[in-house]
């Protein structure tokens, strides 16, 4: 079974602020976290991935910096920030409650 992108859509921020309460990542890593996590059902496309950081750091929720990993290998990193994680707990908990509506909307009568 694979997951609809559709299903997933709303939730970039909560995800992408999720994997970065575990410490400072750059793109291409939070990417291959998130398709190791789910298996290889989900990952973001490049666009999709860097919209989403834009956006975020332009709320305030993370930073960006240049990190030096090599000779000629130079990587944007991401950190969250305070609000940023002010955010993701209260995504998180919104998500809790539309999973408990959806479970109770959708339960056979017979559970």
């Amino acid at each position: 079974m694979s997951i609809s992108a559709d299903t997933l859509r709303g939730h970039t921020d909560t995800i992408l602020l999720t994997q970065l309460l575990h410490g400072d990542h750059y793109g291409y890593e939070i990417n291959k976290r998130i398709q190791t996590q789910t298996g290889g059902k989900y990952g973001f496309k490049e666009a999709t991935l860097y919209t989403a950081f834009k956006r975020l750091e332009n709320a305030g929720l993370i930073t960006s910096y240049w990190g030096e990993d090599g000779p000629g290998a130079r990587r944007r990193y991401y950190s969250i920030t305070d609000e940023g994680r002010r955010r993701q707990a209260e995504n998180c908990q919104e998500w809790l409650e539309t999973k408990a509506l959806l479970d109770a909307l959708i339960a056979s009568e017979e559970e």
